[in-house]
């Protein structure tokens, strides 16, 4: 079972990345839409320029907030499932030796702080997303 999680371990983490890219890239041609959309209302003489330019930054703010939201989402779900399987196995380690019991926890608690780590970089990516682009 050990070389069977490695793998899916990799795959969900490049899944993130890749989603990530998409809410970046789906946000990079949202504002290159609203950018368009600013200038056709700059030529057109007499048109309402503030009510055309909100309505395309909401949709860009949409866009940001859906691919933030999938980002965060499948950083949780990878996160929750690689915390799962690691204390499912830290549990059926200290069953079979109890003796090992401090070595197995150290170990455990140190694998958890890293895949902590890489839900609070996804968070972290997501409320840039969000906020600063």
């Amino acid at each position: 079972m050990i070389k069977i999680v490695k793998p899916m371990a990799v795959m969900l983490a490049l899944l993130i990345l890749v989603l990530g890219g998409v809410a970046v890239g789906g946000t990079v041609s949202l504002q290159a839409q609203v950018t368009g959309a600013e200038a056709q209302v700059n030529e057109e003489p007499g048109a309402p320029k503030e009510e055309a330019v909100a309505g395309s930054g909401d949709l860009a703010n949409a866009g940001k907030a859906v691919g933030a939201a999938i980002a965060i989402g499948l950083a949780a779900l990878g996160g929750a499932l690689g915390m799962g399987n690691a204390i499912s196995k830290a549990n059926e380690g200290i069953a079979r030796q109890p003796e090992a019991d401090g070595k197995i926890r150290t170990v455990l608690m140190l694998g958890l702080v890293f895949i902590e780590t890489v839900v609070i970089y996804a968070l972290i990516t997501s409320i840039l997303i969000i906020f600063v682009m």
